[in-house]
């Protein structure tokens, strides 16, 4: 390759990679602008202890990820409005049980108890009370 081929073929790579970094950084000048995020929200902490329920084996229900359902433990759809990117837990059982659902929402064991409630970061926070 000529050395002005070679040099008229830089020159194109610096225009292309220029014009990429322009791009981004007005992507990221518009997004900043409009707060955008994809992390989702934080849910709030309806109860400092876990719920004792009783489950239908085969039957569908959906755990209250977000903490604003005023039907703790399982969602009443409140994350639509207050949660937006938090969605419930939905699960099937296989067999009729007694279990412990998680009731602080900080559980990594979703949508069961893990026992996340008995740390400092959730004993110390405050319980979400609805207005």
């Amino acid at each position: 390759m000529s050395m002005k081929k070679m040099n008229t073929l830089m020159a194109k790579l610096d225009h292309g990679w220029i014009t990429s970094i322009l791009k981004q950084s007005r992507i990221t000048a518009v997004a900043s602008k409009a707060h955008l995020s994809t992390i989702p929200p934080e849910p709030v902490i309806p109860s400092k202890k876990p719920f004792k329920v009783d489950l239908d084996g085969g039957k569908r229900y959906s755990w209250c990820s977000c903490g604003y359902s005023k039907k703790q433990p399982f969602c009443d759809g409140a994350h639509k409005t207050k949660a937006q990117g938090l969605s419930p837990v939905r699960f099937v059982p296989e067999k009729d049980s007694t279990v412990w659902l998680c009731g602080c929402k900080y559980t990594n064991n979703r949508p069961y108890c893990d026992g996340t409630h008995k740390q400092d970061f959730i004993i110390s926070a405050p319980l979400h009370e609805e207005n």
